[in-house]
């Protein structure tokens, strides 16, 4: 019998942020925890990132920012998932996220929110438990 297909990932660097060193642990995390992942680069336009998600039909979008424009940009992702018919794909973000903006973010679409220190095993199993949850 054929084990199912891995979950796709995306992770993206939405906006002018340039640092990227925790996006690329995350990456490799999720790669070790048997995720097929797709990781973007740094400085892309939510438009960028929702076409990324279209093309490579993911399961979820992790999106990283430090440069405090995650309540205009993470937003601005989630809507353009949900203009292209996308709205089933989580989004999941990290970062330097201000503990007041996490249940704006929650309410605005933004699944969860990692903030700095997390273990990357709290990611991967949010992932999966997430994820693998039978479709109703």
């Amino acid at each position: 019998m054929n084990a199912p297909a891995p979950h796709r990932i995306l992770i993206a660097k939405p906006g002018l942020d340039g640092h990227d060193r925790g996006a690329k642990v995350i990456v490799r995390a999720l790669r070790d925890a048997g995720f097929e992942v797709i990781y973007t680069g740094i400085r892309q336009t939510p438009e960028m990132i929702v076409q990324s998600a279209l093309q490579e039909d993911v399961a979820a979008v992790g999106l990283s920012l430090l440069s405090g424009a995650h309540m205009t940009l993470f937003p601005k992702v989630v809507a353009g998932l949900k203009k292209q018919g996308l709205g089933h794909i989580l989004v999941f973000g990290g970062g330097i996220i201000p503990d007041e903006d996490v249940p704006r973010l929650r309410k605005q679409g933004v699944d969860q929110v990692f903030g700095p220190g997390t273990a990357t095993s709290a990611i991967v199993d949010y992932l999966k438990s997430r994820l693998d949850k039978p479709k109703k």
